[in-house]
């Protein structure tokens, strides 16, 4: 029977598509270890890999199965540079500063294909990326975005596309122009995860699902957390929760907003040769992104629906399937098979949180849906930091991540009557 998650709705194409997903056993009661690590996505399973790699002790919970949250269940782009464009970064940091993010998030990129490819991990990676406008005014900006990232970043791959071209490229008249990034692509992140995870207890990582951290404390120069199995007492920790972090760290809670994302899957595509012919990945130009791409085997994997607040809708399919019938009408009756979601974290400004939130215990989150391949890097970019080796990590934690207004109490509404503002812009 499907593992159906409890705290993501839906069972998604990717795990009927993943090869068996092994269970990992619950923490057998109190142990000791040189790194506890919270969180069993990418973040956490890549810096349990590299640490117990190099014969750090490692334990690593999660409260429900690996994959659960957005590692395993994301719209698999993997995209090019930070959240924000590096012009965008470079108004607000400087060049140097946006320049060293941009190569950053390069490494980042080279760095999951290599470690997908050196452990034979099948991530059904397809390079190609077109990333769409529906607004005429923003020609000249994507125009010069294009010329900035060739010149000043160094990087060629991208091309702007008139209209003709993205009618072509997408099968869709609903955009005007856009921008088509050959030097990305996308993949499938469940099958990522089951090999990451995979890898990691090959490496002698202590991997341990249906785990719940309840309260994390530092005393006496250890570090310890409390779970509903037993207590893990650590030199250090790692927070990897991303959009699950609850209540178990208020300074990360305050900073990091867990948001709802819904994702569709169609029945494959025999009679409609015309939609992306070339297997690029899509994402728009509106706040709230609409983001598709095809499947290895020829479905339609749509997502562009978001909530903000925990709540799930009793039905998924069907807003999905309005928002592909705006752009492929031919598409308005199309079956879909499978339907899901999960939460994701996102911070004030769109860019990842990274900070020591009490002596020896690091928090890394908040990817704003930039995280496939900044969160397997963080992951590995922690565990050299643990080790004693050259980590950039710094770059992420000298970012300015102000905390959300309202406190907790009421930033789910104010960020409600925000995004709400933009999505409606978004229509004019």
């Amino acid at each position: 029977m499907p593992w159906q998650s409890p705290i993501s709705p839906g069972y998604s194409w990717y795990e009927a598509n993943a090869p068996e997903r092994p269970e990992y056993p619950a923490l057998p009661g109190s142990v000791e270890t040189d790194v506890a690590i919270v969180g069993g996505g990418f973040t956490g399973l890549q810096a349990a890999y590299n640490l117990a790699s190099k014969g750090v002790r490692v334990t690593l919970i999660d409260a429900c199965r690996f994959g659960d949250g957005a590692s395993g269940r994301n719209g698999g782009q993997l995209g090019t540079g930070q959240r924000w464009s590096p012009e965008e970064l470079e108004g607000s940091l400087g060049f140097e500063r946006s320049k060293a993010l941009f190569d950053l998030a390069e490494d980042a990129k080279k760095y999951l294909l290599d470690f997908s490819e050196s452990h034979g991990i099948d991530i059904e990676f397809v390079p190609g990326q077109l990333n769409v406008c529906h607004k005429k005014s923003h020609e000249k900006d994507y125009r010069k975005s294009v010329e900035i990232a060739a010149s000043r970043y160094g990087y060629t791959h991208q091309s702007f596309m008139d209209r003709d071209e993205t009618v072509s490229r997408l099968g869709s008249m609903r955009y005007l122009f856009g921008i088509r990034d050959i030097g990305t692509g996308h993949i499938q992140p469940m099958k990522l995860l089951v090999g990451l995870a995979r890898q990691a207890a090959l490496a002698g990582a202590a991997l341990h699902e249906q785990t719940k951290a309840l309260k994390i404390t530092q005393a006496g120069g250890k570090v310890s957390i409390e779970t509903d199995k037993g207590t893990i007492r650590a030199d250090r920790a790692l927070i990897a929760c991303n959009g699950y972090i609850g209540n178990l760290e208020p300074v990360t809670a305050r900073h990091v907003m867990p948001i709802r994302s819904f994702i569709g899957a169609t029945r494959v595509l025999t009679n409609f040769p015309d939609v992306l012919p070339g297997g690029e990945a899509v994402a728009d130009s509106r706040f709230v992104v609409r983001y598709f791409r095809k499947s290895q085997d020829g479905r339609l994997l749509f997502g562009g629906r978001e909530a903000y607040t925990a709540d799930n809708p009793r039905e998924i399919t069907a807003h999905i399937r309005r928002q592909i019938s705006e752009i492929y009408p031919s598409l308005a009756d199309i079956e879909m098979t499978h339907a899901w979601g999960g939460s994701v974290g996102i911070t004030l400004p769109r860019q990842p949180f990274v900070r020591e939130v009490m002596p020896g215990v690091t928090s890394i989150g908040g990817y704003s849906g930039h995280g496939v391949m900044l969160s397997n890097y963080c992951g590995k970019l922690y565990a050299d930091l643990v080790t004693g080796n050259r980590s950039d990590l710094d770059l992420f934690k000298e970012l300015d991540i102000p905390a959300f207004p309202g406190g907790t109490r009421f930033r789910s509404v104010l960020l409600f009557l925000a995004l709400s503002w933009y999505a409606l812009r978004d229509k004019f």
